[in-house]
């Protein structure tokens, strides 16, 4: 995605100050990283281009003297910082145990804080997310008449395009908005805790309410079949990745107190999403970016909610101990992808993998390379398609190589990715949530 409008550079005493003190900040995070350059052999980004700016070490080194560097080059040094999946895949492999993710979080947020967003993004960030009402009545609008633009690309994957649309998305083929969304389909739910004892509070993130509906509802029935209450409030915001990872840290904490508000009037023992990513947002990186702008109920909420949120698959294995009874009758063989949140962030590896080796009706396989990023990475495949396609082609090409008919991740923007290159390889094989798999299996 390109923008044509140049953003203006920060002004004003006050947010000099601000800036000043977040590049305080960052020094004091740089020290720890030794440079040994074992982030080179897990970097996808690093993997496609062989460019050592393009991995952990080489932006680090970019990172320091930062104040300099962006007031001579600025616009090299967002181009350079946000060629980066933001995988995590350095931080967890990293021996110094250096915070690379929030390395980064705070560097993108002192770019958009000195060069200022572009329109685009104030439109996206600022005009739309922050305004969930608004958000949901256009995407709604635009499913209505989406017919338009879209023309069928693969119909055993599900996929579409729209070559009207190429010079913005790129030639991506992808799943259309749900007629239907999550929302609308079940618009709240407060029920209480059934043969489990236990309620949790459901976020469904952005992507499965508005085009995997199928997913929140097969997360449901799974909680609804194992008596587990649930609160599942109305209008719920955005978790606010795509906003920080942006740098745009006004509109993420507007969305994170907005969210922190919503589901402290509910109660409930677990925090569950079918997604990945919101997962590890909220888990990690609310409380990471708390500021002293946070109310002390703000700041309660969010830290109890650390220890409480959890990825749908994590909480079926690791609280409510499901496990799935083998069938005879396997005919169907089924891989998986390890979304970079659910291993990197949540530190879950295992717990998919044991719904999947007994499930009645599949017969799970391992792939080569299940832990290396797709190549989506949210805004990263849309200003750098060709980059994320170079990257999702080596996923693709592990998918294939053991034959599934299914493979399966837990986060909705994989599937998307994976969808995507499966699908322009004019390749048969079915794209599924986890979970989906599971509830079919009930």
């Amino acid at each position: 995605m390109s923008d044509t409008q140049k953003p203006a550079r920060v002004t004003g005493h006050e947010d000099i100050a601000k800036l000043t003190d977040m590049l305080m900040h960052l020094d004091d995070l740089l020290v720890t990283c030794m440079r040994c350059g074992l982030c080179q052999s897990v970097c996808p980004v690093y993997g496609a281009t062989f460019r050592e700016a393009d991995v952990t070490r080489g932006k680090i080194s970019l990172l320091e003297n930062l104040a300099r560097k962006v007031t001579e080059d600025a616009d090299g040094v967002d181009v350079r910082l946000n060629r980066c999946l933001l995988c995590g895949s350095c931080e967890a492999n990293c021996p110094s145990g250096v915070k690379i993710m929030d390395i980064f979080m705070h560097a993108r947020s002192i770019i958009a804080g000195y060069l200022g967003l572009s329109f685009t993004k104030k439109m996206i960030f600022r005009g739309m997310l922050t305004h969930p009402g608004l958000f949901n009545s256009l995407l709604d609008i635009s499913s209505k008449f989406q017919g338009l633009f879209l023309r069928g690309a693969n119909k055993d994957i599900g996929t579409s395009c729209a070559p009207l649309l190429n010079p913005l998305i790129g030639s991506r083929h992808f799943p259309a908005l749900a007629k239907t969304p999550l929302r609308k389909t079940v618009q709240k739910l407060d029920t209480p805790a059934g043969s489990s004892g236990i309620k949790v509070a459901l976020f469904p993130g952005c992507v499965t309410d508005k085009i995997f509906p199928n997913v929140g509802t097969a997360t449901l029935k799974v909680l609804e079949k194992h008596g587990v209450g649930v609160f599942m409030p109305s209008e719920v915001a955005c978790c606010g990745i795509p906003a920080i990872a942006s740098g745009d840290v006004a509109s993420y904490h507007k969305l994170a107190k907005m969210n922190a508000a919503i589901f402290a009037q509910g109660k409930f023992d677990y925090l569950l999403t079918p997604c990945a990513t919101c997962a590890s947002t909220i888990k990690e990186v609310w409380p990471m970016m708390m500021n002293s702008d946070y109310t002390q109920a703000e700041r309660t909420s969010i830290e109890a909610w650390h220890g409480k949120t959890m990825e749908i698959s994590q909480f079926l294995v690791d609280v409510l101990k499901v496990q799935p009874t083998a069938g005879s009758d396997r005919k169907k063989r089924v891989t998986y992808h390890d979304s970079c949140h659910m291993r990197n962030s949540l530190k879950s590896r295992a717990q998919p993998r044991a719904l999947l080796s007994d499930m009645p009706g599949y017969s799970f396989v391992e792939m080569p390379e299940a832990d290396r990023c797709c190549g989506s990475g949210g805004s990263f495949c849309l200003k750098h398609y060709d980059l994320a396609k170079n990257i999702g082609q080596r996923k693709r090409d592990n998918i294939v190589s053991v034959e599934p008919d299914v493979v399966t991740a837990t986060c909705p923007a994989c599937m998307m990715q994976m969808m995507d290159m499966l699908s322009q390889n004019n390749d048969k094989i079915q794209v599924k949530h986890l979970i989906e798999l599971y509830a079919d299996t009930l």
